[in-house]
């Protein structure tokens, strides 16, 4: 307790010191997400490796996310890769220095700018970085963690499990994502969590996670193939009518969609905002324009979010991802 008392007093002295204590707000209304009180649609980008960035790099990046018309970025506080680990909790779930305090100055710096941040966990799989948060108590532990370093800003969410259905060590049942979120609330009643999903959530899943875990929202990740935009609008309308079957409706977010340079299928410009526009006609919340290493490089490069030590992430996007950031902007 004296070190989650110690951890709390510092974050909220950081707060304080930044001049940003709860500058933007995060809350949900029905299906919605809000901004300091206003109904908001979520347009996000992955920004997984900010922890290991540069001042400067951070800096340059969040102003041009603004620019682009972007409201929320992802970053991982579980994150190891290219040799780098750059995670804000250790395999323990105690707080990770450098990067915990690196965590809060970022929040800060988006809380400025009135951006969200989604801090996401991860139980590792041995595939980037060291096996991490092994245990349910670890993990509880890096929650605890997060939460009370935190908790001086609001505009910040947690996803408590990143695609906590895949059957490998990242796997999190129910019954543990339930003294997860129980375990957050007790810190922080108002703070918003998730468990994303790997795949469409089935009807007994989206029972479990609306009934059992009670997120306060769902965060799918939708499969990455050519037909995926085109089915996103009939999607999301399932969702919510499920959930309103189901009498409890919450936000459906995508927080991280299918990315260039992942499989054989490379989608185009055309194909990020058809799948954009079908999430906001179905009645989405949020989508995220994703993005991530070069699977069939030698060194996986451009590693774009994946890798932000020696260049922004919008000097790493390619073509077709540049005609997104266009689109975008010219439709602020």
């Amino acid at each position: 307790m004296h070190t989650v008392n110690h951890i709390f007093l510092v974050a909220a002295l950081a707060a304080l010191l930044a001049g940003s204590a709860a500058a933007t707000e995060l809350t949900i209304r029905g299906d919605r997400f809000c901004l300091d009180g206003t109904p908001t649609f979520l347009l996000g980008c992955s920004y997984y490796a900010a922890l290991g960035a540069p001042d400067d790099i951070v800096r340059r990046d969040l102003d041009e996310m603004r620019r682009f018309g972007f409201n929320w970025v992802r970053i991982w506080a579980t994150w190891a890769a290219f040799d780098n680990d750059v995670s804000a909790v250790d395999r323990e779930g105690r707080g990770r220095e450098p990067f915990l305090a690196r965590l809060r100055q970022i929040v800060a710096g988006c809380d400025r700018r009135g951006l969200v941040v989604d801090v996401t966990l991860s139980r590792g799989n041995g595939v980037t970085g060291p096996p991490r948060l092994g245990s349910l108590e670890a993990h509880r532990r890096a929650v605890e963690t997060l939460v009370t370093a935190l908790k001086p800003f609001r505009n910040w969410y947690l996803d408590l499990s990143n695609e906590r259905n895949i059957r490998d060590k990242r796997f999190a049942s129910f019954v543990d994502l339930k003294e997860l979120r129980d375990a957050a609330q007790a810190l922080d009643p108002d703070r918003l969590v998730t468990a994303s999903f790997a795949g469409d959530i089935p009807g007994d899943a989206l029972r479990e996670c609306l009934l059992t875990v009670r997120v306060d929202f769902i965060a799918p990740h939708r499969p990455r193939n050519a037909g995926s935009p085109a089915e996103t609008e009939a999607q999301t309308r399932e969702y919510l009518a499920m959930m309103k079957h189901l009498g409890r409706v919450v936000p459906v977010h995508y927080q991280e969609p299918f990315r260039r340079s992942f499989g054989k299928w490379q989608p185009t410009a055309d194909e990020f905002l058809a799948d954009l526009r079908g999430g906001r006609a179905g009645g989405a919340a949020g989508w995220c324009f994703h993005n991530g290493d070069q699977r069939d490089d030698p060194r996986r490069a451009p590693r774009r979010s994946f890798d932000l030590r020696e260049k922004r992430l919008f000097e790493q996007l390619d073509e077709e991802e540049q005609k997104v950031l266009a689109a975008l902007e010219a439709r602020k």
